[in-house]
């Protein structure tokens, strides 16, 4: 496999797959902020709207080796990003209620039995990269824009935005990391004024998906490896950092930061966080909040990713 000379030696517990995932994904994500820079966000983040942090000592100002890490999916956003993107492609009539039926099956399997099951993992995967296989990156993108519009802008957490606000205002930067492709992630960071995402990363070759993923998705082990590159990368101290999320399958990327947030925490996270005096932030009123992510947070989001940096760093891996 390709070493990326920005990386530092280190024991590595995860997967080879992780790690080519993780790191596809720091290069994509840096490739895209650096395009992100140029750009006006389109939603700025409106007083109004947002409540203030509960902690304003911190992040530090000027503090400009540490950033935040952000989990997408129940976290920054109700809900699953992946299966909002899903409603928009079966709008579309990119693949029928037939594969979303199969979604739903692997997705529910996950999220009841706790575990991600090897067999419904895969096939969802190979249906759901089916879909898109032959489709242009700048067709997924363009369509990506109005899915946002359509299903996700009202669904941002006010509370978690703020504090991503916070680290944005004390100069520090801020990026989602999510299974969702990075593509739909990149449009969601630029929608709210931050500084980019690591997401899921799919190969594509002049600009069109081959169908095939460079590693695996973001999920787990292969979020704490892209934050882990994405921190080489940047020069940033982990110590430092934050990292904020909802899910349990995140405890690898909030054991490698010395701010760790649990945010509208589901049960396993909730007691592993209170076992270790970690921040609890919770944002849902009055009731638990709806997991939305059913049909497509394992299909859909193996979708669509990576473009042009991924494809170059798969080939590159192949090479080596």
């Amino acid at each position: 496999m390709a070493s990326l000379g920005w990386l530092t030696p280190r024991k590595r517990s995860a997967t080879a797959r992780s790690v080519l995932a993780g790191e596809a994904a720091a290069e994509a994500a840096r490739k895209n902020s650096q395009e992100l820079q140029a750009l006006e966000p389109l939603e700025p983040l409106e007083p109004e709207a947002a409540e203030k942090p509960e902690e304003p000592e911190f992040p530090v100002v000027g503090d400009e080796q540490a950033a935040a890490f952000f989990d997408l999916d129940n976290t920054v956003m109700q809900g699953a990003a992946i299966f909002h993107f899903g409603r928009g492609l079966y709008k579309r009539k990119f693949f029928n209620s037939q594969d979303l039926a199969r979604f739903a099956w692997a997705q529910a399997w996950f999220r009841l039995a706790g575990v991600e099951d090897p067999e419904h993992m895969q096939e969802a995967r190979d249906s759901a990269l089916s879909i898109v296989k032959g489709h242009r990156v700048s067709e997924l993108m363009s369509i990506g824009e109005e899915i946002y519009d359509e299903y996700m802008a009202d669904r941002i957490w006010p509370g978690t935005r703020a504090l991503a606000q916070a680290h944005l205002d004390a100069g520090q930067k801020v990026w989602l990391v999510t299974a969702a492709p990075v593509e739909t992630a990149t449009i969601i960071a630029r929608r709210l004024g931050l500084t980019g995402a690591l997401g899921t990363v799919a190969e594509s070759v002049d600009g069109v998906y081959t169908g095939k993923l460079v590693g695996e998705l973001l999920h787990g082990p292969a979020k704490a490896e892209a934050v882990r590159a994405l921190a080489a990368a940047e020069g940033l101290e982990l110590e430092r950092c934050a990292a904020y999320s909802d899910s349990h399958n995140d405890i690898p990327m909030l054991s490698l930061v010395g701010h760790p947030y649990a945010v509208n925490p589901d049960t396993k996270l909730r007691r592993h966080a209170r076992d270790r005096e970690w921040r609890l932030r919770d944002y849902r009123t009055g009731r638990k909040a709806a997991k939305v992510g059913i049909p497509a947070a394992v299909g859909v989001g193996a979708l669509v990713g990576g473009a042009a940096a991924a494809a170059a760093l798969h080939r590159r891996a192949i090479r080596d």
